[in-house]
């Protein structure tokens, strides 16, 4: 039996981002539900309107935007009556409260919040630092970072970085390598907020062993023998200790909840520091 897929589309007069993140944030929460996304960014004009319509009455399906000019707004949300189509504005309520409490309608610019301004060269910077910065690399101005993450191999150390520079955050990394000492530049630090990452023994010996197939290597090594993980993840909490660095177990967590974690972190030790500087 074919399985049913359903279509859903994302317009916006900006990039899309916006739309899709919030999009994806929803979705994931129907895990046995195939959906085919229709993506629409930078929908203008009345023309261009139209084209998305006739895509939207070829493949119908609930439609998601984030639009500023009334006029297509309301072009749009008339068709979608028309075809008896969901329609659902992902900014209205939000800026509805807000416009409310700033006694404020707000400024009618699409694409507006994409202006290359500070913030966004800052995560540009990021970018380059932590890339440059990824698995121990860079360790001569590792006081440059904002956080860094240390830890065993493969507690996903290098993709909550990424995922951190993409939010301004000058992230590197460092793993720890059993049997040999942390590097001198990692203990010495002063400036960066040092996280540990640690995970459940069993789960990292998986993790690896599928890391290895996809590398075509001997699968049974040091590296994944369940004993010797224990060990290098005991060694690894007592360094922590040790360095009274925090810890964050991301056994169960993505990669966005780890980095909403350091970024929580991050804002704590922020308002620790203004607070002694009072």
């Amino acid at each position: 039996m074919t399985e049913r897929a359903y279509h859903l589309h994302l317009i916006s007069d900006s990039t899309g981002e916006t739309v899709g993140s919030v999009a994806r944030a929803c979705l994931v929460q129907f895990e046995n539900v195939k959906v085919v996304e229709h993506v629409w960014s930078l929908v203008r004009t009345k023309g261009q309107m139209e084209k998305v319509m006739q895509a939207i009455e070829a493949t119908p399906g609930p439609v998601i935007f984030t639009l500023i000019d009334p006029r297509l707004r309301d072009f749009l949300q008339e068709q979608c009556r028309r075809m008896g189509m969901a329609c659902i504005s992902v900014l209205d309520p939000v800026m509805s409260e807000l416009a409310r409490h700033f006694h404020s309608s707000g400024a009618a610019s699409p694409g507006r919040q994409h202006i290359m301004d500070a913030e966004y060269f800052a995560r540009i910077d990021a970018m380059h630092y932590t890339l440059a910065h990824d698995d121990g690399q860079g360790l001569h101005d590792l006081d440059r970072a904002d956080v860094v993450l240390t830890g065993p191999s493969r507690t996903s150390k290098t993709p909550t970085c990424v995922y951190l520079a993409n939010r301004g955050i000058k992230a590197a990394n460092v793993p720890l390598v059993p049997h040999s000492d942390p590097p001198s530049e990692l203990l010495s630090v002063s400036r960066p907020l040092v996280v540990g990452l640690v995970t459940d023994p069993e789960r990292l010996v998986q993790i690896r062993r599928n890391r290895l197939r996809l590398l075509q290597d001997e699968v049974e090594t040091d590296y994944t023998d369940l004993d010797l993980v224990e060990e290098e993840m005991r060694q690894a909490r007592r360094l922590f200790s040790r360095q009274e660095w925090p810890v964050i177990d991301v056994t169960r967590r993505s990669i966005e909840e780890t980095a909403a974690a350091v970024m929580q972190m991050l804002s704590e030790r922020r308002e620790i520091v203004q607070a002694t500087d009072i």
